[in-house]
C-alpha cells in the first residue's frame, strides 16, 4: 500500500505568509533577502521589488539591533529574539515599537541554508498600555477626589450660607461691601460646579444602554458648534461612515464625551483652522470576549489644525486639574477617559507642537444589550 504524504502543499505555505500580521523575512547565508512577505512590506515601508535581492544590512543598516540578532542567527546558528527596546525606523511614516525573532534556516541534512527574521508591531500593544495605566491612574485620582470632594462640600455649604445671610443683612445699604457678598457667592459656586465634577469623575452614574447612532450625535454637536463659532474662521468637517449600526451606549454620556473632544478641538485653534470629525470600522483591531466572536471596533477621530501638544504634556493632560488652557478646570479629559472606560473603549491622543491634535475614541460595535459589563480595555488586541 502507498504511503500518502500528510505535509501540506506549499500553496499553503504561501496562503500563510501572506496572510500572517507578522513580517517575515527570510536572509540566504549570505544576508541577502529571498523572502519579504506582504506584512513585512506594510510594517517597514519598503516594498518586496526594493527588498528582494537586496542585502538585509544595506536597508537596514541603521538598525544595529536588528543587524546584531541577524548577525548571531547566521554565524552562531542559534534563535535569538529582543521583545523589549527595538525601534524600527521607516523610510515613511513615524518609527515605530516592535518586537523581533531571528532563527536559522535548516535543511533536510541539517545544514544552515540562512535565518528567517519574524517582526511584530507593537504599536497597538502600546497603546493599550498607555489606556490601562490612564484608567487605572484615573481610578486611583478618582478615589482621593471622592474624599476630597466630601471633605470640602460640608464647610463650603455653610460659607455658602453664612454669605446669604450677610447678603440680607447688608441689602438696601452698603453697597460697596455687598459687592464683596456678591463676589463670594460666585466663588462659592464655582468651587461647588468643580466638587460636583469631581465627584461625577469619582462616582459616575451607570451608563444607561441604548442603541446610539453616532453619526447622529456627532452631527447635532457640529451643527451646534458651527453656530457658536459664526464669524470665526474655523472650518468643521465632517467623514462619517454611513454604514456604521447604531451601538449599545449611553447616549447622554457619549454627546458629552464628543462635546469635549469637539469643544477642545476647535478652541486649539487659535486664528483660523479646520476641526475634522471622522468614523470607521477598524481593521486592525477587536474587542475579545472569553468564549465569545470577537467584537469590531468603531474609531471615532476628532483632529485639528492647532498648535499641537507637547510630548510632556501628553501624558499629563489627563490627570485631573491639569489644563493647557488658561481658563478651565482641567476636569474635562479625566471625565472624557471615564466615560470611554465605562463603555469598554480606549482613548487615544496623537500629536506633535506645529501639526495639530488627533483624539481618537475606539468603542465597540456591540448591536445587541450586554448582558454585563465586559472588562476593558486589556482585552482588546
Amino acid at each position: 500500500m502507498k504511503k500518502t504524504d500528510s505535509r501540506p502543499d506549499a500553496q499553503l505555505y504561501i496562503r500563510v505568509l501572506e496572510n500572517i500580521d507578522r513580517a517575515v523575512i527570510a536572509l540566504d547565508p549570505g544576508g541577502q533577502i529571498t523572502l519579504f512577505n506582504p506584512a513585512a512590506q506594510a510594517i517597514t515601508g519598503i516594498s518586496e521589488k526594493q527588498a528582494l535581492g537586496r542585502q538585509f544590512s544595506d536597508l537596514f543598516g541603521a538598525q544595529k539591533n536588528f543587524l546584531y540578532l541577524v548577525k548571531t542567527a547566521l554565524e552562531g546558528e542559534r534563535s535569538i529574539s529582543d521583545h523589549e527596546d527595538l525601534t524600527l525606523e521607516r523610510p515613511t511614516g513615524k518609527p515605530i515599537p516592535v518586537s523581533v525573532s531571528v532563527s536559522p534556516l535548516y535543511n533536510d541534512s541539517g545544514f544552515s541554508e540562512g535565518a528567517v527574521l519574524i517582526i511584530r508591531d507593537l504599536s497597538r500593544v502600546r497603546d493599550l498600555e498607555n489606556a490601562v495605566r490612564r484608567a487605572d491612574r484615573l481610578s486611583i485620582l478618582g478615589t482621593l477626589a471622592a474624599g476630597l470632594a466630601h471633605e470640602i462640600k460640608n464647610p463650603l455649604g455653610g460659607i455658602k450660607g453664612a454669605t446669604q445671610l450677610l447678603a440680607m443683612e447688608l441689602s438696601g445699604e452698603n453697597l460697596e461691601l455687598r459687592e464683596y457678598t456678591d463676589v463670594m457667592l460666585k466663588e462659592v459656586e464655582r468651587v461647588n460646579g468643580i466638587i460636583e465634577e469631581l465627584m461625577d469623575l469619582s462616582r459616575p452614574r451607570p451608563p444607561q444602554w441604548t442603541p446610539v447612532n453616532l453619526s447622529r450625535v456627532l452631527d447635532d454637536i457640529v451643527l451646534f458648534q458651527k453656530e457658536g463659532y459664526r464669524g470665526k474662521d474655523v472650518e468643521f468637517h465632517l467623514q462619517l461612515d454611513p454604514s456604521i449600526p447604531p451601538i449599545q451606549g449611553d447616549d447622554n454620556l457619549l454627546t458629552r464625551l464628543f462635546l469635549n473632544l469637539i469643544k477642545n478641538a476647535a478652541e486649539a485653534i487659535e486664528k483660523h483652522g479646520k476641526v475634522t470629525i471622522s468614523t470607521r470600522v477598524a481593521s486592525d483591531y477587536h474587542l475579545n470576549k472569553p468564549g465569545g466572536r470577537p467584537i469590531p471596533l468603531v474609531v471615532i477621530e476628532i483632529k485639528d489644525t492647532g498648535p499641537g501638544i507637547s510630548t510632556e504634556d501628553i501624558d499629563r493632560i489627563f490627570t485631573p486639574f491639569y489644563s493647557t488652557k488658561t481658563q478651565g478646570s482641567g476636569l474635562g479629559l479625566a471625565t472624557c477617559q471615564k466615560i470611554v472606560n465605562n463603555h469598554n473603549g480606549f482613548l487615544k491622543v496623537t500629536s506633535k507642537p506645529g501639526e495639530g491634535t488627533i483624539f481618537s475614541v475606539s468603542l465597540p460595535l456591540r448591536t445587541a444589550e450586554p448582558n454585563e459589563r465586559k472588562p476593558a480595555p486589556a482585552g482588546m488586541e
